[in-house]
């Protein structure tokens, strides 16, 4: 089971499990802890576990406005710092991933080592494998029926919320993230990037990933 941490931008849903060196799993867009379901015994065996969910993201309320992928991570520093207590390995897919590299680089004093997996660090049309899938994407549309599934069971604001975060989601991919080699050299933990055969993402932006 979890609980809820009031931090300054949303009351946060949490979950923790294992003991050992703090260890926070950063899950994908559209996705829930439940995407961590593989690998969660494993590491708990090892480390002590950190599971948030994300603003509108599984229990985790929606906010006004528009989400934005600093925002999500100035939430996991104020989690880091009030909940975990300091720093922690940070392991982020896909937007987590986002998340964690953008962490890294503005407090470095809260991240111990980071694994970034299937992400990105331009917007979705200049590295999506598919530039054109944002276009196919729609709330109720087939793309999105396994993220509808996980979402309308468990969110605070509501089954009917959810072509709201759609939305929002599919309009942050279009223009965000919108970091620069810079960016992410100011990372300086030691740092693993990883992608699928299949992701979506092209190698060329995986390997620039890298490189920076």
């Amino acid at each position: 089971m979890g609980e809820y941490a009031d931090l300054p931008g949303v009351r946060t849903w949490y979950e923790t499990e294992g003991t050992g060196d703090p260890l926070v799993l950063l899950h994908g867009g559209f996705c829930t802890n439940d995407t961590w379901g593989a690998q969660r015994a494993d590491l708990a065996s090892t480390y002590r576990v950190y599971l948030p969910e994300r603003r509108a993201h599984g229990h985790t309320a929606d906010v006004a406005g528009p989400l934005t992928y600093q925002d999500m991570a100035d939430d996991t520093v104020a989690f880091l710092e009030e909940v975990v207590g300091g720093p922690a390995h940070l392991v982020g897919w896909s937007d987590g991933g986002v998340v964690a590299l953008i962490v890294a680089g503005d407090r470095p004093d809260l991240v111990r080592k980071a694994v970034a997996i299937g992400a990105n660090f331009r917007p979705g049309p200049e590295c999506f494998v598919e530039p054109s899938m944002l276009d196919a994407m729609t709330p109720s549309g087939p793309d999105l029926a396994f993220f509808r599934e996980l979402y309308e069971p468990v969110s605070p604001d509501g089954a009917g919320h959810w072509p709201v975060v759609a939305e929002k989601v599919i309009d942050m991919w279009r223009t965000q993230p919108a970091l620069t080699a810079e960016d992410l050299a100011r990372v300086g933990a030691p740092t693993l990037v990883m992608a699928g055969d299949d992701d979506l993402m092209t190698l060329e932006h995986t390997t620039a990933l890298y490189r920076a």
